[in-house]
């Protein structure tokens, strides 16, 4: 079981790889779960607009998708995540990139985890939990 970061068309952007990855492992066992294999997929936005359209059908850009391969209480998928958009919404929510970076990657593994944010009341409990995520990050 692993944790994983890839770079399609994109150059390598993480700095603290070692503790992203515990972070990561500390969110999913507080949350009752082990790590299974999950692969970090960062590209550039034209890159991510293809898997939306292909796998979604969804024709708008978007910061991460996700997909969830969690069995029982193993919590694992890939998550793809656009640079653009991070870089994008760090400027327009006056955040840094790095920070914004961390929200995303939080976000899609608090997905596998099992919280949704479909909804205006399950997107506030997504937003609270990436909240909290954050704080034992920086």
């Amino acid at each position: 079981m692993a944790i994983s970061f890839n770079f399609i068309e994109t150059k390598d952007i993480l700095t603290q790889k070692r503790k992203i990855k515990s972070w990561i492992k500390e969110v999913v066992e507080q949350k009752g779960m082990k790590v299974g294999d999950i692969s970090y997929i960062f590209c550039l936005d034209d890159y991510l607009l293809e898997i939306n359209k292909t796998y979604l059908k969804h024709n708008y850009y978007t910061d991460i998708i996700s997909f969830d391969y969690s069995h029982k209480d193993i919590a694992a998928g890939d998550l793809y995540i656009s640079i653009d958009r991070v870089r994008d919404n760090a400027k327009e929510f006056g955040s840094t990139f790095e920070l914004e970076l961390y929200r995303v990657m939080i976000h899609g593994v608090l997905h596998l985890l099992g919280l949704k944010d479909k909804t205006p009341n399950q997107a506030k409990q997504m937003r609270k939990a990436e909240q909290e995520c954050l704080k034992t990050m920086i």
